[in-house]
């Protein structure tokens, strides 16, 4: 008896340590997919601005940010963080789905300073937001080619539940919010940038 329940017990935990392992395995999967994802996106993304650069306008009217329909999904532009040796493509809007492609607008504008932006927590999106330190510069580029730099001012932690500081804070003083979960989605890594440029 002693001997069918160490069986069962054993076997019980090699079960749980197969489902460890596939789970990682395809946390990682996941993840670079969403890196290849946003690089693929981000190429077309260009391709596209370059083919339509006459058509566009270089001036912006009002706080609507111009899109560019890249496989059913709309996107702003470019988001450029070169400590981290990022660059990807923002979509217009966030969603659940789309979140597995690219980070997307969460609320406000470039042109009204209030822009918070979400990403998933994939190492190739915005996975390690966490490392950025005041005084780091970043850039959006639209897809009209405008240029704005930023720079960190502070990187700090909020709850999931703090959206309306989330969304207040950055209306009033930030000009580019930069957002995500961190590992098991307890609390929220947040990026606070002022524009320099």
């Amino acid at each position: 008896m002693r001997g069918r329940i160490g069986s069962a017990f054993m076997a019980l935990g090699l079960l749980l340590l197969l489902a460890a392992v596939a789970l990682l395995v395809y946390n990682k999967w996941d993840d670079y997919r969403a890196g290849r994802s946003a690089a693929e996106i981000q190429a077309a993304l260009e391709s596209a601005a370059a083919e339509n650069e006459t058509s566009r306008s270089t001036e912006q009217v009002g706080d609507l940010l111009e899109t560019i329909e890249i496989d059913g999904y709309e996107y702003i532009g470019t988001l450029t963080i070169p400590t981290l040796e990022l660059e990807l493509p923002i979509m217009e809007e966030w969603s659940y789905p789309g979140l597995k492609i690219a980070p997307g607008r969460y609320t406000g504008s470039i042109w009204t300073d209030d822009l918070v932006i979400c990403g998933h927590n994939y190492t190739w999106h915005f996975g390690n937001l966490k490392y950025l330190e005041a005084g780091d510069g970043l850039s959006f580029t639209d897809v009209n080619g405008n240029v704005l730099q930023y720079q960190v001012e502070e990187v700090i932690i909020l709850q999931p539940t703090d959206v309306e500081e989330m969304i207040s804070q950055a209306s009033g003083e930030w000009d580019l919010t930069l957002f995500t979960c961190t590992i098991g989605g307890q609390t929220r890594v947040t990026v606070r940038c002022s524009r320099t440029a």
